[in-house]
């Protein structure tokens, strides 16, 4: 695997892959079994694989975690390497944003609830630095867990809107045995606190049977499980039933739905999500 900090470095790099197809997995490292298996689908997409690790100030507000992120760069990168990776790009801060940076990519309408109403600002840096990093590394297809459901639609609304000839892939959760999705994040929770995390899992699995079943009254389980998580020791920011393209409120002949969470349980704050159709 080539390992490659500055942009210059990119540039060649990408230059001398030549006519091979190329897939892009772009992460903010603290890797896990979830990244590997976004690698793994780029592998079966394209003849190359490049990974960026970037934790992007952009997208952390004023009281979040950006200081206390977890980077561990050479196990990271030791991953990617073992997984197949053929390229791994990790920029500085000053190459992605130099001085004189003024540029801010926003979508409207799809940013402006849930995780951007709860993170004001977030989406803005997501969708600036993914701007940045797809135009750089110029792949065919980038790959994206589906965990980040908002990101992912915002993601997938900014290449088309930009007409960017790029596939963007949504790859399905990868999941702890007790259902808890994985996340970097997980491991601010103590060992009590982990137990109590994957109420989060059974409540959206719940609420997908209740809908799956022909329950018409969303309001109502929403509210429900929103209890539920509650008194677990919860504190809940949203549990809410979406139209899955647009994510707003979903119309009665809407057949695609998500079911999204994001509630906060000690110093780490999980967000999870559920597809059904009815």
């Amino acid at each position: 695997m080539q390992t490659i900090r500055s942009s210059e470095e990119l540039a060649r790099a990408r230059a001398e892959l030549g006519s091979a197809s190329l897939a892009l997995v772009p992460t903010m490292g603290a890797l896990h079994a979830g990244h590997m298996a976004l690698v793994a689908e780029a592998k079966a997409r394209a003849d190359k694989v490049a990974a960026t690790i970037f934790v992007n100030p952009m997208q952390f507000g004023a009281n979040e975690d950006l200081s206390r992120y977890p980077r561990r760069e050479a196990d990271d990168a030791k991953m990617l390497a073992e997984a197949g990776c053929d390229l791994l790009w990790m920029p500085s801060v000053s190459d992605v944003y130099p001085d004189d940076f003024a540029t801010t990519v926003r979508v409207s309408g799809v940013s402006e609830r849930w995780e951007g109403e709860a993170r004001p600002g977030h989406f803005d840096g997501v969708a600036t630095v993914v701007a940045k990093l797809l135009l750089s590394v110029r792949p065919d297809v980038a790959l994206f867990g589906e965990k980040d459901f908002q990101q992912l639609a915002i993601i997938r609304y900014m290449v088309a809107d930009l007409c960017l000839p790029i596939e963007i892939v949504g790859a399905p959760t990868v999941r702890e045995s007790d259902g808890l999705a994985m996340s970097s994040r997980n491991q601010y929770l103590t060992a009590q606190e982990r137990k109590i995390a994957p109420t989060l899992h059974a409540a959206l699995t719940r609420a997908v049977k209740r809908i799956s079943a022909g329950e018409k009254d969303l309001v109502a389980v929403e509210k429900a499980e929103l209890d539920v998580i509650a008194r677990a020791g919860f504190r809940p920011d949203y549990f809410t039933v979406r139209d899955a393209k647009t994510l707003l409120a979903p119309a009665a002949e809407a057949r695609h739905l998500v079911v999204l969470v994001a509630a906060r349980l000690g110093k780490a704050r999980l967000i999870d999500n559920l597809q059904v159709i009815r």
